[in-house]
């Protein structure tokens, strides 16, 4: 490849990106922007179309919330006895359990499980109505598809998130629990009480402050990439696919920057 065409090529992608860019801050303003303004304008947000966004991104997922995190919580109460086994010191297990959970792997994985659950639905079903001319229809009723489609999914995701986090972070703690329980020499009643000894509203605060990120991001890339689907079926699938990916790279990226500055 000549200079030359590498440089076009160069261009061309710096360019699509800072387009997308632009368009993922513009829908993330609108959206909010309506979410705030738009009682004002007698458009306000619908609260049954609210609480139906809710039931399906966070109620339906509880079961399988609690299932993982609890699972996470016994893996790390597995390993982190098994470390602190060489240093004679398997009771400080709890600080690690604690802190892992409700700083880190209670939001990470809520937000994961929700971009690849949720945050795909979100592009298919936005793709669907561009591809069937729906979202043209709304705008020809005088329907914003904004206000309509999206702004209803950020408020959902932002009460949605943050209580599964916090779901997490009690079924991740139980689990770890019940394993250091019938492994150390420590009754229930006592690991709890440690629990709270260590645990502080700001380890809880972190982490419940990552999943208003997470959410905020899963529901506008979704949204962005549904709205930007071209070419039918085939296109669904490839802005689908493309929506997961980017949503979990930027909660993982996001994650990283988050803990990076709060914790200096």
């Amino acid at each position: 490849m000549s200079a030359s065409k590498l440089i076009t090529l160069i261009g061309h992608k710096a360019f699509a990106t800072v387009t997308e860019a632009g368009y993922i801050f513009m829908l993330c303003y609108e959206s909010i922007y309506w979410i705030l303004a738009g009682a004002f304008f007698r458009q306000p947000v619908r609260l049954h179309l609210i609480a139906f966004e809710a039931v399906k991104v966070g109620i339906q997922a509880i079961p399988i919330v609690i299932i993982l995190c609890f699972s996470v919580g016994v893996m790390l109460a597995i390993q982190g006895i098994e470390t602190l086994k060489v240093f004679g010191a398997e009771s400080q297990v709890i600080y690690g359990i604690t802190f892992s959970m409700t700083r880190e792997f209670s939001p990470l994985i809520v937000g994961i499980l929700i971009a690849g659950r949720s945050g795909s639905a979100i592009t298919a079903k936005i793709g669907s109505m561009m591809g069937s001319q729906e979202v043209d229809a709304l705008i020809v009723i005088g329907i914003n598809p904004v206000r309509y489609l999206v702004s209803p999914l950020l408020l959902a995701m932002l009460v949605m998130l943050p209580s599964l986090t916090f779901l997490g972070d009690i079924a991740g703690l139980l689990g770890g629990a019940l394993y250091s329980t019938l492994t150390l020499d420590m009754t229930f009643d006592n690991y709890i009480a440690r629990t709270f000894d260590v645990l502080h509203s700001a380890d809880l605060f972190q982490g419940l402050a990552k999943s208003v990120i997470f959410s905020l991001l899963i529901t506008i890339i979704g949204a962005s990439n549904g709205f930007q689907v071209r070419g039918g079926a085939e296109g669904v699938g490839v802005a689908t696919t493309r929506s997961v990916v980017f949503a979990i790279s930027s909660i993982v990226m996001a994650d990283m920057i988050f803990t990076y500055f709060i914790n200096r």
